[in-house]
């Protein structure tokens, strides 16, 4: 075994604010709360003794606005800002520049990023210098410009999340289970916990939003067989999640208040791509408005009015064939058209294809047919779109799709249920007696062979988990060897997120391929990834120690790290995978 081999350990921790050592000796004096960050709405509930209870604001909204509006020195986030009706922020005013929205898209992207090279077209300022840095995220107040992060703007609409469930509940709360996109990479994850502990919070859990879906549905599986209205056997399910920014896809197995993941897909399309599309559609020259070298808070308040008026389209077109659209942009920009759901669908063909593509890759991932799935659940407000509710049904061989479950409330439902679960809470009726077994959603692996990308944990998974390979020098007494983790889909490194670098030194000399060295990634319950590397077949001298890191390492997350590496060390201190492993 590896830990038998490496009596020594150096450790490296990163400095993420909720690392693993934090995660472990955590007690739980109260419940954890649910909350479901979505691009456009967010949402909060809790474990309230009996039964998962979602927060409401003083408006009696559920499901509230997630952006931050700038206005003077005062801040205020679509959860309590403009609560009452006297005060409450039109949809102008959201659009016109000083509100920031969408941060569950660009939070832990570099501006190379093709999604955030899109949110240019956003009422608000993105700038880019397309070098792998974060962009430059800036509200327009008082006709000046204010910069912020997608880390404070979540940060600050976090801590009215949390502020609603301590004015209902009466006292503090610290705990929080988070639904994140299955496309999250875990960088980005890293920054999602940030923010919450900028919003005074502490990440219990980091949830696939299908994987919270899941669950909720565990618990519904369990109640009717309790109530003698089930049959008890394992019952498949495929979940499809599609959002303003993410689009997830699950197929769980689920049998006495156990829900197994069998497989995970997801990509960066949801509703606000479907909604540029219908924009450009409607304005031919959308992109050149978005250009435009002109007044900037004209530019912007002719984006947000386009972008008001295509929402309320899309928005019909759900329930009615087809809508008429008259827009007076300003600078003599005009939109009069009559756009029918055939057109509609037509534009955004190819993000209907995209999601076909990963409900197969799951269900292939999963082993399974469409005859195979017992139940098809559809989350989030883009499901509601007839073209995308037909798609999924159709695909999966079904007549209609699961009906017990709230589409909109499905996640946060879920992420307070597993909030009380890992707050040790017990319920005397077994309401909680639910287990959800998580899956990696993408490949985990290290650089190797010159620039492949070696998949040492692949997508899919159960969690927790811990995989080996080995490896060998590609050098004659090579005595350093470079560990490069990344994790994605792409064969080739470069086409995966880097996560970070180490050194194994003090490689004992010998002939290239003589030497065996063994990479170990670990994930434990708590999703916390270490990688472990040493020597474990040297020639002649005792062995090295081992190394452990903690991912991710790097701060930035900076793409071109790996373009550094390569032209500070060229081959040097490559591997080779050996066409053995340790543990199958």
């Amino acid at each position: 075994m590896l830990l038998m081999m490496a009596e020594q350990f150096y450790t490296v921790a990163s400095d993420s604010e909720t690392t693993g050592d934090d995660k472990a000796p955590q007690s739980f004096p109260d419940v954890a709360i649910g909350i479901d960050i979505g691009t456009s709405r967010c949402s909060v509930a809790i474990w309230n003794g009996h039964q998962v209870e979602l927060m409401k604001n003083t408006r009696s909204q559920k499901g509230m606005r997630s952006y931050v509006m700038f206005k003077d020195d005062t801040l205020s986030a679509g959860v309590t800002g403009g609560a009452t009706k006297e005060h409450a922020h039109e949809e102008r005013d959201i659009l016109s520049g000083s509100a920031i929205f969408n941060m569950k898209r660009l939070i832990g992207r570099m501006d190379t990023d093709e999604v955030v090279q899109a949110s240019k077209t956003l009422p608000f300022l993105v700038q880019t210098l397309g070098i792998g840095v974060r962009p430059f995220i800036a509200a327009l107040v008082n006709n000046m410009w204010r910069s912020t992060t997608p880390e404070e703007v979540l940060a600050i609409f976090l801590l009215e999340l949390k502020a609603l469930v301590e004015m209902h509940l009466k006292h503090p709360v610290r705990n929080a289970v988070l639904t994140i996109p299955v496309a999250f990479s875990r960088f980005q994850q890293t920054r999602i916990e940030r923010a919450c502990a900028m919003a005074g919070l502490h990440v219990l859990r980091l949830m696939p939003e299908p994987t919270a879906v899941a669950l909720l549905y565990a618990q519904q599986q369990q109640q009717l067989m309790q109530d003698n209205m089930g049959s008890g056997i394992e019952k498949i399910a495929l979940i499809f999640n599609i959002g303003a920014g993410y689009c997830d896809v699950a197929v769980s197995a689920t049998a006495g208040g156990v829900s197994q993941i069998r497989a995970l897909a997801g990509c960066t399309v949801g509703g606000e791509d479907i909604l540029q599309n219908v924009m450009r559609y409607l304005l031919p020259d959308y992109d050149s408005l978005c250009d435009n070298a002109g007044p900037t808070t004209d530019r912007i308040k002719s984006m947000g009015l386009l972008r008001m008026a295509t929402q309320d389209a899309i928005h019909k077109l759900a329930s009615q064939e087809s809508t008429e659209i008259n827009a007076d942009l300003g600078n003599g920009l005009k939109v009069s058209k009559l756009l029918s759901r055939a057109e509609f669908e037509q534009v955004n063909q190819a993000i209907f294809e995209k999601c076909e593509r990963i409900i197969k890759q799951c269900l292939s991932d999963a082993k399974l047919t469409p005859e195979d799935i017992n139940d098809v659940i559809l989350v989030g407000g883009c499901s509601r779109i007839p073209k995308i509710r037909s798609l999924v049904l159709g695909l999966c061989k079904k007549g209609d799709s699961y009906g017990s479950i709230d589409d909109l409330e499905a996640a946060v439902s879920g992420a307070a249920l597993e909030g009380a679960i890992a707050s040790g809470v017990t319920d005397p009726s077994g309401s909680l007696d639910l287990l959800t077994i998580q899956a990696t959603p993408m490949n985990l692996g290290i650089r190797a062979d010159g620039d492949d990308f070696a998949a040492i944990i692949p997508r899919n998974t159960a969690v927790p988990a811990r995989r080996d390979m080995l490896f060998t020098t590609t050098q004659d007494n090579q005595a350093e060897a470079l560990i490069a983790v990344y994790e994605g889909e792409g064969e080739q490194a470069e086409e995966n997120h880097l996560l970070g670098y180490f050194k194994i030194t003090g490689i004992p000399p010998a002939p290239k391929g003589a030497v065996e060295i063994s990479a170990c990634m670990d994930i434990d319950a708590g999703n916390v990834l270490r990688v472990f590397a040493g020597v474990v077949k040297p020639q002649g001298e005792a062995t090295p120690p081992f190394m452990e890191v903690r991912m991710p390492t790097l701060d930035d997350g900076h793409g071109w790290c790996g373009q550094a590496l390569a032209k500070m060390y060229g081959s040097k201190l490559d591997l080779a995978v050996l066409p053995k492993k340790l543990h199958p």
